[in-house]
């Protein structure tokens, strides 16, 4: 395994509306494992409402890959919420 000074390190912070428009957004995207794990480690944590991803990973390629891919599974949730978040929020407490 490669050095700890050979991985390439990108936070990320997402800021949401809400703790809980965040938290949603983790758990959405964490279910989803890297597909090459033993060149790319993440983290994902919320902080107040924002939604907190760190990326170590071999290659710089391999950096612009991964956050590429983290975004656009950002803009589908933020999507998400914006379209059915409120409605989501009602039926729930209805239950």
């Amino acid at each position: 395994m490669a050095a700890q000074s050979d991985w390439h390190n990108i936070t990320l912070e997402i800021p949401f509306a809400s703790h809980k428009h965040a938290l949603f957004a983790k758990q959405t995207i964490e279910v989803d494992a890297e597909l090459q794990p033993q060149a790319v480690r993440r983290t994902l944590g919320v902080k107040d409402n924002v939604l907190v991803a760190t990326f170590s990973t071999l290659t710089v390629r391999l950096a612009r890959l991964t956050t590429n891919a983290f975004l656009e599974n950002v803009d589908l949730v933020v999507r998400t919420l914006a379209e059915f978040g409120e409605e989501a929020e009602k039926g729930r407490s209805k239950s």
